[in-house]
């Protein structure tokens, strides 16, 4: 499963306002009439967020088994409700492939204007999704991307590279800082064989190279606080001295502290990742290990559901010149520390 600074930048700028032209007025004097240019015609002028065609939008996601996947769910709706415009079509959630790929083959008959899929796994439900697109159903694909890109009209996430580079950027900084020279680097994953993982581990990777250090040991942990519990006390057990530890999602980082806690380990600094709230109050308290966390913000499926109402009304984004909307948007990821942990606690979503 990263961003931009998260209050402003995360939340997509559709009908903010009217892309300035500079040449809206040419040469203007006495009379003459103001000339105006593509540029200053595009994005709809702004009127983006005014009721337009009703559109039926379809939603799929995983079963919101922890914080940042109920986030999604009610970030999508939230959004939905917003417009007058717009008939919100959820499915079920669940994390059975077979479930979601029935689920979203309903949608498909309903014959809804568009489709916010958020698929357990990319791979799997690529072939589902490419028959919405072949049936005219506009895809936007949420976070898990699918490989074949004629499966979705747009996809919309998280820079997991860029979550991890962030992650190690900071590892690496305060490594140096402390004065370590060969240190033991920690890291807990999500779920090992999804893309986002393995491109938030190559992220960490390369930044720690910049700074002469590698990786000692990584393990995944199946974003649960079960797992990540577990995975955290066999890495403990396994190394006695621990100099940094990233792990890749703040819901399984619950039962990674409590690990951690567990054992009465201090010697090392923890960074975690996505950005919930839990982890932000142990980053102000300071009363723990975790003194860092990387963005990888759920207010992203609000702006899927944004860009799948725009796709399906024949919209652009406000805020850009083109008439469509982009193929890909990708949200930054950026570091949450002490120093500017109440700019983003009121965003934090509940683990």
């Amino acid at each position: 499963m990263t961003e931009s600074t998260r209050p402003s930048r995360r939340n997509l700028l559709f009908g903010a306002g009217v892309v300035a032209a500079g040449g809206l007025a040419a040469a203007c004097t006495g009379n003459e009439p103001e000339e105006t240019t593509p540029a200053a015609q595009a994005g709809n002028n702004g009127e983006n967020d005014k009721p337009g065609k009703k559109v039926t939008i379809g939603f799929s996601a995983p079963a919101a088994d922890h914080g940042w996947i109920a986030a999604i769910t009610k970030n999508a709706e939230a959004q939905a409700k917003r417009y007058s415009d717009v008939t919100w079509k959820p499915v079920e959630p669940t994390n059975d492939i077979n479930q979601q790929i029935s689920a979203v083959e309903s949608l498909i008959s309903a014959k809804v204007n568009a489709l916010v899929l958020l698929p357990n796994d990319g791979e799997q439900l690529n072939q589902v999704a490419r028959k919405a697109m072949d049936a005219g159903i506009p895809v936007v694909n949420l976070d898990r991307v699918f490989p074949d890109k004629l499966s979705y009209r747009t996809w919309i996430g998280g820079d997991n590279y860029g979550m991890g580079v962030a992650a190690g950027h900071h590892v690496g900084r305060r490594l140096k800082e402390k004065g370590v020279s060969n240190p033991v680097i920690v890291e807990i994953q999500g779920i090992a064989t999804l893309p986002l993982t393995q491109e938030r581990s190559k992220g960490f990777a390369d930044a720690l190279k910049t700074f002469g250090f590698t990786v000692t040991a990584k393990q995944d942990a199946k974003f649960t606080v079960e797992t990540g519990n577990q995975v955290a006390s066999n890495l403990l057990q396994a190394h006695k001295k621990i100099d940094a530890l990233w792990n890749h999602d703040d819901d399984q980082g619950v039962g990674v502290l409590a690990a951690i806690k567990q054992a009465g380990r201090k010697e090392f600094f923890m960074v975690g990742g996505a950005g919930s709230a839990n982890a932000m109050r142990e980053i102000k308290a300071g009363s723990s290990v975790l003194e860092a966390t990387v963005t990888y913000s759920p207010t992203m499926a609000g702006s899927a559901v944004r860009t799948a109402r725009l796709i399906a009304q024949g919209k652009g984004m406000a805020d850009l010149v083109e008439q469509q909307v982009p193929q890909s948007i990708t949200l930054a990821s950026e570091t949450i520390t002490k120093a500017n942990v109440d700019t983003y606690l009121p965003l934090g979503f509940e683990s």
